[in-house]
């Protein structure tokens, strides 16, 4: 029973949460302790710690921009997005949901051998599950075109990770 067993509580999340997320949390649990407390002791029963490693923020907001670059009418349209990292990396897996979320075409991908030479991508779903090749990254419909990605990378994955990729 909050009203009973609610005294005091500390938030400290994982550091590869979304920011926003972890604010909106933050928020609702500073209401809940303010409208019990009062806001002059809310130091006394509340404390929040930032825990968000700043590498995987900056990620994040990268990947947002992209995503906003991509679906605003005046934006330069993406083919996809490209997010390489460890399938096993919570922060390169969150890296892929925010584009999925928004409708935006991405892939996951651990290495750059999932990008075949007969035009398909083994990669990581929001789900987890790993999709074999039969996904066409070039347009059949448009052959000599050049690609338009956006790349980014989990905050532990090498750069010559990257640089195999593309």
């Amino acid at each position: 029973d909050p009203h009973k067993d609610l005294q005091k509580i500390g938030l400290a999340n994982q550091t590869t949460m979304y920011k926003k997320e972890t604010r909106a949390i933050g928020q609702l649990f500073q209401k809940t302790i303010m409208k019990k407390f009062g806001p002059d002791l809310i130091n006394e029963h509340y404390y929040e710690f930032d825990t968000i490693c700043d590498a995987t923020q900056v990620r994040q907001d990268a990947i947002d921009e992209l995503c906003d670059m991509h679906l605003s009418e005046e934006g330069p349209k993406l083919d996809f997005i490209l997010v390489v990292g460890g399938f096993d990396s919570s922060n390169t897996a969150h890296l892929l949901e925010i584009p999925q979320m928004r409708g935006v075409r991405s892939y996951h991908i651990n290495q750059a051998d999932c990008i075949s030479a007969e035009n398909t991508i083994r990669h990581r779903n929001v789900k987890g599950d790993i999709i074999e090749g039969e996904t066409l990254l070039l347009p059949k419909d448009e052959p000599g075109r050049k690609l338009r990605i956006g790349v980014t990378s989990g905050a532990s994955t090498p750069d010559k990770e990257v640089v195999d990729a593309l």
